[in-house]
């Protein structure tokens, strides 16, 4: 046996651990750029705790999906204010925005250098800014992963820039920065929590580490989404959903993601869908999917087992099949109102580019089975 595990320097997860981002960020530099996303008051509520620290606080808004043109006006912005230290507070927009800032201030050149997919993808040379990175959501997992996704509009796709390097500093997690989500935000971002606990699980990539970070994760998934979504106050729902996310995140920064998160990135450059609910409408049918190919082509895989062991845990039954954990999603996307996928202007037309680049995505690497053009055709078929 033979693994690695890498992750950020530090994780500090706990309600009002908030309130320990000033001597954190102070301990790192003296001027900071905050990187933020739609809620403004949330720029005002770092930049009062860290001024009261003595540090220099500069502004930078992600009011959206993060681009290529956005990081580099971000990088700007870094470099005129003379930071020292970048912190990202906000959804994974604005910390993945916040992560390529960093790496960017020190690393010279164009930024599509060192994008993989559109550009020639060349590695980081220098380490980045000190980043602190600081989730409001509990979905993406990106305060401990080591890539950033951005937008390229041009070429219609999300692309990553990726380096060990990338890795946050500080992971500072308060479950109490989710307790105002709206409910739609709660679904969707709860259901890319779940499925990057579900997806590194049964990678051929996973670990006995990251087996242990999923395991716990679609434990928590299973007993909390629902009632996060129903009832936004829970405290306990609420931690559970922010600790899946942060688990997530540790998991697929080690052994990858697959074929729902190989979708997820074409379709977020190609149309203005939410990752969260890409992910959730994709998901069971992938499930599906995969559990047809591996029987028919690789019958012996272990990812079988796993699938089966996801469905025991989702369900809580010891005698639950495969089967039935594809059903219990697909309730699940029901309870939580994840529109489909036409709803985002997708048509059957636009079926052969996704394919076609979701074959070429990263993240379908990380699937337990290569899916055929047919297969993948017929997943965006059932989604629609």
């Amino acid at each position: 046996m033979r693994f690695e595990f890498a992750t950020a320097a530090r994780i500090v997860f706990g309600a009002g651990a908030l309130n320990e981002v000033g001597k954190e960020v102070a301990a790192l530099g003296h001027r900071a750029l905050v990187v933020t996303g739609n809620t403004l008051g949330r720029a005002g509520d770092i930049a009062g705790l860290l001024e009261a620290q003595g540090l220099t606080v500069t502004n930078f808004q992600v009011p959206g999906e993060p681009t290529v043109q956005l990081a580099a006006e971000g990088v700007a912005a870094a470099r005129a204010a003379n930071c020292d230290v970048i912190v990202g507070i906000g959804g994974g927009s604005a910390i993945d925005c916040g992560k390529a800032i960093a790496a960017l201030v020190t690393n010279t050149g164009s930024i599509i250098d060192y994008l993989e997919v559109i550009g020639a993808g060349k590695p980081l040379t220098e380490r980045p800014l000190p980043y602190v990175a600081i989730p409001t959501t509990a979905g993406t997992g990106a305060e401990v992963t080591r890539n950033a996704v951005l937008a390229s509009p041009e070429h219609a796709v999300k692309v990553s820039l990726r380096s060990p390097l990338m890795l946050p500093l500080l992971a500072l997690v308060d479950p109490e920065l989710t307790y105002s989500l709206p409910s739609d935000v709660t679904a969707s971002t709860g259901m890319d929590a779940l499925t990057q606990v579900l997806e590194p699980f049964v990678s051929p990539r996973a670990t006995p580490m990251t087996d242990a970070f999923t395991r716990e994760g679609l434990t928590r998934a299973a007993r909390s989404l629902r009632t996060a979504y129903e009832t936004p106050d829970d405290a306990s729902a609420r931690e559970d959903m922010a600790l899946v996310s942060l688990l997530g995140g540790l998991a697929l920064a080690n052994a990858g993601l697959g074929a729902v998160h190989g979708y997820a990135a074409p379709l977020g450059g190609m149309f203005p869908i939410p990752h969260g609910v890409a992910c959730a409408r994709l998901l069971p049918f992938v499930m599906e999917a995969n559990l047809q190919a591996l029987r028919q082509r690789q019958p012996a895989s272990p990812a079988l087992a796993r699938y089966r062991e996801v469905a025991q845990i989702l369900t809580g039954s010891a005698d639950a099949t495969a089967e039935d954990g594809v059903t219990w999603v697909m309730a699940l996307l029901r309870d939580l109102q994840i529109p489909p996928l036409s709803r985002y202007g997708i048509r059957a037309a636009d079926f052969p580019d996704l394919v076609d680049k979701a074959a070429k995505a990263s993240s379908m690497k990380a699937n337990p089975i290569v899916l055929s053009p047919d297969e993948l055709t017929e997943i965006l078929e059932q989604a629609l």
